[in-house]
């Protein structure tokens, strides 16, 4: 087996904890990601791991993880791991495989945490041993200004901030934590969500089978176990100015909403299906037409304002987006 993919220490069975880096052409973030894991405190009785899921890249991100592996003076593992198959789910999946902790948290390539999450992901974990699942705190650090209003549609940039106080999430109306800083025990994953899911993540750049995170939390939920907020859990979200122009949140705000009916649709039964669907169409042509009416001749100008109404609409039409899928899955 190549240096790649063997951990820096050997495995240790029985660890609390796993980390686990999702990247993909990260040669400018993964450094800093695990200079920040390096310096975390509090956990002196905590055993875990670093896993970094490269998820096909191609840039250095490679290379930067082996130098770090050649000189890691840590006596917790950082191990790589290469994951061919684009896709977010997919890189998940190959982190779950391979960890080794009770609870498995994820990084994306471009979420530094803070200090002492770590410590915060095993001490709730403790605490709240009916949370199958239990989402950060996620701050956004901007490279330039959000828009007016922004915080209305931040959720959709993983930008979760709730408070103070540790909150029970609803998955049955997609009120979920982001699956950046998710921390989810392994044995209730692997018992709880299927082999093949719907929704394969971000891919390279593409956005359209956004919502995998949401759709396993969905399946955690199904069977029976609590989601939570964790607010001492706290990472920060790094958003380029790219991120903040009017097509990409439109891009990005219509892909959630096509993914709606998907989402909801997750384990229904047959009999609640039709009523779900009728809900999706009916309760978001009732928002979009009050939408219009309250900013109509303001979405020019308005990017919150266009970004609401492209969810609205996205989200009505999202049981013919599913409906196309599952045909062409066949």
């Amino acid at each position: 087996m190549a240096l790649a993919d063997q951990a820096h220490s050997q495995p240790q069975p029985g660890l609390d904890v796993s980390v686990a880096i999702r990247a993909y052409n990260s040669t400018e973030t993964i450094g800093k990601i695990l200079d920040k894991l390096k310096s975390q405190t509090g956990t002196e009785g905590i055993n875990w791991e670093i896993i970094v899921v490269d998820n096909n890249s191609t840039d250095d991100t490679q290379k930067i993880v082996q130098d770090y592996q050649a000189s890691w003076d840590r006596p917790y593992a950082l191990k790589y791991f290469l994951e061919s198959r684009q896709g977010a789910a997919f890189a998940r999946r190959r982190a779950i495989a391979e960890a080794t902790g009770e609870i498995i948290s994820f990084l994306d390539d471009d979420n530094f945490p803070d200090s002492h999450w770590v410590a915060e992901i095993y001490a709730f974990g403790k605490a709240h041993p009916k949370a199958g699942v239990f989402g950060s705190r996620i701050r956004g650090e901007f490279e330039v200004t959000p828009p007016k209003n922004f915080r209305s549609i931040q959720g959709f940039l993983a930008i979760k901030e709730y408070g103070e106080t540790p909150r029970l999430f609803n998955a049955d109306k997609l009120d979920l934590p982001a699956g950046a800083g998710m921390a989810v025990r392994r044995q209730v994953w692997l018992d709880s969500i299927p082999d093949q899911m719907r929704l394969k993540g971000p891919v390279g750049k593409s956005l359209a089978s956004k919502g995998e995170d949401f759709e396993s939390m969905v399946h955690i939920s199904r069977a029976g176990w609590e989601i939570w907020y964790s607010p001492k859990m706290c990472i920060y979200h790094q958003i380029p100015a790219c991120r903040l122009e009017k097509d990409y949140l439109l891009k990005l705000v219509r892909s959630s909403g096509l993914n709606v009916c998907t989402l909801r649709l997750t384990k229904a039964k047959p009999w609640q299906k039709p009523v779900i669907v009728t809900r999706i169409v009916l309760g978001n042509s009732r928002r979009a037409v009050k939408h219009f009416f309250k900013h109509r001749g303001r979405f020019e100008d308005d990017v919150v304002a266009s970004c609401e109404m492209a969810f609205f609409v996205s989200s009505l039409i999202s049981p013919l987006n599913h409906l196309k899928n599952t045909r062409s899955a066949k």
